[in-house]
C-alpha cells in the first residue's frame, strides 16, 4: 500500500456503523472530521502491515478523515521527524484518540531523538495539549531500557514537579501526569518510592471519555500490585 487512495479503500471495507455511531457521540461538534468508525485495536493492526512510511503519514495527516489521520500517526518513521513537525501537529489533537496516538500508544514521536528536551519543553508550557502530551512522551521515555534513556535522578525530578503542580492542572493533564507517574514507579524501587507518595496524595482521578464515565483511576494501586512488588524486590 502506497497512496492515499489505497489506505482510504481499505478503511471503507473495515467501516464499523457502530463504531461510527460510539464515534458521532464522543466527538458531537467533529470541526468536519468524518470516520469510517475502525476501532484503535484494527487500525493499530493495518497499520503494522503498512510498516513505516514517513512520506506517506504525511500526505495522511491533512485527510478530515479520523481513521485516516490515526493511521498517519502510527505509521510515522522517528528516523524522520523533527521538531517543527510535531509543533505543527499538537495544536490539531481535539479529536478522539489524536492526542493518545501521538504522545503514548507506543508513540513513534517518542522514539525520536529529539523527544527528551521536546517533552520538557511541553510539560513546562502553559498549553493545556502540550502539557498533557508531555506527560504523554514522558510515559513512554520512562519503558525504554536504552542506555541512552534518562537516568533515576531525571525520573526523581519529574515526580517532585509533578507533586508540586498537579493541583494547578486541568483534569485531562492530571491523567497524563497519573500515567507518567505510573510508568516512572515501575522502574525501580527508588522511583516506585517516590511516586507512590505523589500518587497517594493526588488520589484516584476521575475519567469521562466524551458521554461515558469510568471509573477513576488510581496510580496507588497499580504501583502496590503484587507484580509489581515481585518484579521490583
Amino acid at each position: 500500500m502506497s497512496t492515499k487512495k489505497d489506505l482510504i479503500n481499505l478503511l471503507k471495507q473495515h467501516r464499523n456503523e457502530r463504531g461510527v455511531d460510539h464515534w458521532r457521540r464522543l466527538n458531537p461538534d467533529p470541526n468536519g472530521l468524518q470516520s469510517f468508525g475502525v476501532g484503535l485495536t484494527v487500525l493499530r493492526k493495518l497499520a503494522k502491515k503498512i510498516g513505516k512510511n514517513h512520506k506517506l503519514a504525511a500526505e495522511l495527516w491533512p485527510s478530515n478523515i479520523y481513521d485516516v489521520k490515526i493511521i498517519s500517526l502510527l505509521i510515522d518513521d522517528p528516523k524522520f521527524m523533527t521538531v517543527e513537525q510535531a509543533e505543527s501537529k499538537v495544536d490539531q489533537l481535539y479529536y478522539g484518540y489524536l492526542a493518545h496516538v501521538f504522545s503514548s500508544c507506543d508513540a513513534a514521536l517518542a522514539k525520536t531523538s529529539f523527544v527528551v528536551p521536546l517533552l520538557m519543553e511541553w510539560i513546562n508550557s502553559n498549553s493545556t495539549i502540550r502539557k498533557r502530551c508531555g506527560y504523554g512522551l514522558l510515559y513512554e521515555v520512562s519503558k525504554s531500557t536504552k542506555k541512552s534513556a534518562p537516568d533515576t535522578d531525571f525520573y526523581l525530578d519529574r515526580i517532585a514537579q509533578i507533586g508540586n503542580s498537579y493541583a494547578n492542572n486541568k483534569n485531562s493533564v492530571r491523567l497524563a501526569m497519573a500515567t507518567a507517574l505510573m510508568g516512572m514507579g515501575k522502574k525501580n524501587i527508588t522511583l516506585n518510592s517516590a511516586a507512590l507518595e505523589v500518587a497517594k496524595k493526588m488520589g484516584p482521578i476521575e475519567v469521562t471519555s466524551g458521554v461515558s464515565k469510568c471509573e477513576p483511576f488510581d496510580v496507588s494501586k497499580h504501583l502496590t500490585s503484587d507484580y509489581i512488588r515481585n518484579k521490583l524486590s
